[in-house]
Parts: structure tokens; sequence; C-alpha cells
């Protein structure tokens, strides 16, 4: 079997022996591809997270458009620096956390900024305790779990919300670096780096790294090419060709998970009619999946 299909990574031939429907749902599963621009900000977490305490940290924020892995990146770094638990001097086990990754609160809000980190840390809480007590809760538990980093998704909801909250909220994030002298990182989409201009003298503590998207170039080719190893057919589809990698950029303009929800269709419909591979009449058949409106939804052609 591993001769016979040698278009698919190890780990995805044991797929092709499962039922259609099993096949496809495989489809569904998260899946990690690295790449030149995701290995260059992992690596850059990396820096961040071995640099020694001190008041004044440098901060990041990541943008890129909807839909292009950001999330991705921060959860397969988050990998890297597993929970795990010591015993104290007493004997009591105590949880580590390196790593906290909140979703933002949906609006700018001390309080829910608090519970957002607080609802990682498995301890309970109550949501209509003050801020002083949310805060000092905060504080405390992120130092008895050694938490490290700080990571805020859709920090872009942070715009939400009047002037004056936003600010307030910024200082909140700009005093829980100092006090725990921890690097913050930031992860929205590119009106995220609003978000900073409540607040000059914290924009000053943040580096700003935008998630591009892909060209027509060779650095697509591979990232086809990897797609492919990872997508149960029983027949290699060549999608870096020259006759099909331009119209698979062409439908999802070089975003990442467009493409993907691209592939994810013709693979299905390769499957369905026993085809096992996807081919330029099957790619053109799903042109409707075109990237992500922020106004209208995709609509479907049935």
């Amino acid at each position: 079997m591993n001769e016979k299909y040698s278009h698919l990574h190890n780990d995805y031939k044991k797929l092709i022996n499962l039922s259609k429907e099993d096949r496809i749902k495989s489809l569904y599963n998260p899946i990690w591809i690295g790449y030149p621009q995701t290995i260059k900000i992992i690596q850059l977490l990396k820096q961040m997270m071995d640099r020694p305490k001190k008041p004044r940290t440098q901060n990041l924020l990541i943008i890129g458009d909807s839909n292009m892995g950001k999330t991705s990146i921060v959860v397969e770094f988050c990998k890297m620096y597993q929970d795990y638990t010591l015993e104290d001097e007493e004997g009591m086990s105590v949880v580590v956390k390196p790593i906290i990754l909140a979703q933002s609160p949906t609006k700018a809000d001390e309080k829910g900024l608090y519970i957002s980190i607080l609802e990682n840390l498995w301890t309970p809480f109550r949501s209509t305790d003050s801020i002083a007590k949310l805060r000092s809760q905060t504080l405390y538990l992120m130092r008895k779990c050694n938490v490290k980093m700080l990571i805020f998704d859709e920090i872009h909801h942070l715009l939400g919300g009047t002037p004056i909250q936003q600010r307030t909220v910024m200082q909140t994030l700009k005093s829980l670096g100092n006090e725990l002298m921890i690097p913050i990182v930031g992860v929205g989409i590119k009106s995220a780096s609003l978000v900073l201009s409540s607040s000059p003298e914290l924009a000053s503590r943040f580096d700003l790294v935008t998630l591009k998207r892909w060209g027509l170039d060779k650095n697509f080719r591979g990232l086809l090419n990897s797609f492919e190893k990872r997508l149960p057919l029983k027949k290699p589809s060549l999608l870096s060709s020259k006759e099909k990698a331009p119209i698979l950029y062409s439908i999802s303009q070089g975003n990442l998970g467009n493409l993907h929800r691209l592939l994810i269709e013709c693979t299905t419909f390769a499957i369905d009619e026993e085809i096992e591979e996807i081919t330029v009449d099957i790619i053109k058949k799903f042109k409707w999946v075109k990237p992500t409106s922020k106004i209208l939804p995709r609509e479907i052609e049935i």
C-alpha cells in the first residue's frame, strides 16, 4: 500500500482503507502545515518566551485577513509548551501553565478581560465579583501557575465600546504585563492595530507582524503539495501543476482558509463520485468557494 499511495503522507495512507463517509469526515480534522511565514512567527514567539523577565517587556500583535490561519499558529505554538504538574515543598501538586491562550471579550470590558483569563485557570470564580477582586485573583493565579506568556485571540473585539472603555482595557493589559513581567500577544484581523491607537505608550511596546496572503509562486505550489499529501484520495491530483495551481489560486485569492475549504469540497466530490483525484473540471465546479466576504455569506451552488 505504501508504494501504491506514495503521493500521500505516511500518516494519511491509512485513511484510504476507510469507508467513503469516514474519509470525507476526516477532511474536517484540524491539520497543521508549517510554511515560511508561520515558522518565522513561531520562532519569534519562542524568542519572546525565552527572554528573562523584566518590567518593560516587548509585546507582539499578529494581524491578517480573516481565515488566514492566525489562530492555528498560536494554537500550534501553545502545544510546544504544555501544562504540567510539580510538587511543592509541602508535597502538594502545583499546576504550571506556561501560556494562557484566551478569547478576547466581545467588547472593551475590563471585567470581561479578567474573566477571559480566569476561565483558563481551572479555579472557581464569581463573575459578579468586583473588578478589584477579579484582578487580584487573576494576578495571584497567574503567578501561582508561573504563566510566562498571555495570548489574546480576536483582540480586535476590544475596538467595541467607548474610547474611555478602550483606553481602560489597554491600560489593564499594560498593567498585567508590567506586574507579571511577561509578554502579551494579540491576534486579530488588520483592524486590530487600531486597538493600540488609544494608548501611544502601549503601542510603543508592541511589535507588529502581518500574516500576508499567498502569492502565485513556488511557495503556493509547495503549499498545494503539502495539502495534497493530506487529502485521502487514491490517485495523485498534481495540484501544483501549471494547469491547476492558477485556477486554485484564482478562486481562493491566496487566502489559506478559503483554499482549504475549496480543497475539502473538491475532495468530497472526488470521493463521492469515485473519481479519486481532483481534476480541473472538479475545481471549476466549486468556483463558488470565493474568499470570505465581510458583508455577504458565500452562496452555495446547488
